[in-house]
């Protein structure tokens, strides 16, 4: 059983205090754990920029963990393939009807692409490993962007999966906005828009927002009940994709990152997932939760334990883990994974980024799984070393690049301070 050795801990207050100190980030946090024992808890700077009545970033403090949540319906769904409810071949427009007949886009990358009906179905695996199709849209108003399905504004206070879908089928973000008006009929597109035939590629998008309509339609409980029923109860975890007063005290409010480089109080410069959980009456399973740090680990710790054999009462089977684990993207299809993220060596499970081979200066093992949130969170689990980090700042755009080194410091110095 490795341990972090005092000079590592003292390695890491050191880092993320001077981080905030040289006004790189305005706040963040860092945790790591074994299987069964959280072995770092760190945080540094402001839940709020240069606001000092907001508290300080600690192990209490609520990130907005977007895409992070994607491990948590995948989750939920491999629940479900365990109970026989479906397996992975199952064909998803059968329960999804609002699926049934997808069109592909000829050109996802030209603003006035034609499309053709879909020829193959898309399948619960297509979704779990995102090869679905699916993708967040191309031609927004803004490289900044979220794409738009995942902000509040096309909802127009309707936040129902028959807005969601619409939204999808309008074009917006498909094609440009002259082309679309022009051409997309008032009723939406004959289907929603896939990026290839189902299968044959990877691509990153609402395949995970699909899979919580799945869960709510076999199950007949919404995500939240579902997860606080199957996950989060299990595990002791208070995350929720509910912000409620409570958890509002506790966020660490995002930070924007203007061109010059500088660092600005969070003002709507980008338009974002609506917060306000009673206009929700949809979640979304691929941006959509809210949590601690710490609780986020408690997750990756279960997983761990599983994948080495010594949980008790585990969420999930040790197949299923094992699943997560194991790469199943064609050959080919990693080279679209590497343009998306420009991480090497890099294939997809069922619902994790895999290391097919160690990553350079002293960081993550082959064989690790991993993912990062929109809004400047990370986690990764290591099978092979037995720990698991979560690691959160709050900074958009997306995939800040201070955020990114100082996430990069932080994991090369928690694997220079472990010992036996």
């Amino acid at each position: 059983m490795v341990r972090l050795s005092e000079k590592g801990k003292a390695a890491l207050d050191s880092i993320l205090t001077k981080a905030i100190d040289d006004g790189r980030v305005p706040g963040a946090g860092l945790v790591v754990g074994t299987a069964d024992k959280e072995i770092y808890c760190g945080a540094a700077g402001l839940r709020s920029f240069q606001d000092s009545s907001a508290g300080k970033v600690d192990a209490d403090s609520i990130f907005w963990i977007c895409s992070q949540t994607k491990l948590i319906t995948t989750i939920a769904i491999l629940q479900l393939v365990e109970r026989g409810l479906l397996d992975y071949d199952t064909p998803v427009a059968p329960i999804i009807p609002e699926l049934a007949n997808p069109i592909i886009i000829a050109d996802p990358s030209s603003p006035s692409s034609t499309y053709a009906p879909a020829k193959m179905p898309i399948l619960l695996r297509h979704l779990l490993n995102h090869t679905s199709g699916l993708y967040y849209t191309s031609h927004k108003r803004s490289p900044e962007d979220l794409a738009p399905a995942n902000t509040r504004s096309p909802y127009e206070g309707d936040h129902s999966v028959t807005q969601f879908f619409r939204i999808l089928r309008s074009g917006q973000g498909v094609f440009g906005e002259e082309y679309r008006r022009e051409k997309v009929p008032e009723d939406g597109l004959p289907g929603v828009p896939l990026a290839y035939e189902p299968g044959t590629n990877f691509s990153y998008g609402w395949s995970s927002d699909i899979l919580v309509f799945m869960v709510e339609r076999l199950t007949g409980q919404k995500m939240e009940a579902y997860c606080k029923e199957h996950i989060f109860g299990p595990l002791e975890m208070e995350t929720s994709f509910y912000l409620t007063p409570e958890k509002k005290a506790k966020l660490v409010q995002l930070t924007y990152r203007r061109r010059d480089g500088t660092l600005e109080k969070w003002a709507d410069q980008i338009d974002i997932i609506e917060q306000d959980p009673a206009k929700l009456d949809v979640v979304l399973g691929g941006i959509g939760l809210y949590s601690t740090l710490s609780d986020y680990l408690k997750l990756l710790q279960h997983i761990i334990s599983i994948n080495a054999g010594t949980a008790t009462q585990g969420i999930l089977s040790a197949k299923s883990v094992s699943d997560l684990f194991t790469p199943t993207l064609p050959e080919h299809a990693t080279a679209a994974l590497y343009q998306f993220t420009k991480w090497e060596n890099c294939q997809f499970g069922i619902g994790l980024c895999l290391a097919t081979k160690d990553w350079s200066n002293g960081r993550r093992k082959k064989g690790s799984g991993f993912w990062y949130g929109w809004a400047g969170t990370n986690y990764f689990m290591d099978p092979a070393t037995g720990i698991a980090v979560a690691y959160g700042t709050q900074v958009a755009p997306t995939c800040d690049p201070e955020v990114v080194k100082l996430w990069e410091e932080l994991e090369a110095t928690i694997y220079q301070g472990l010992e036996a």
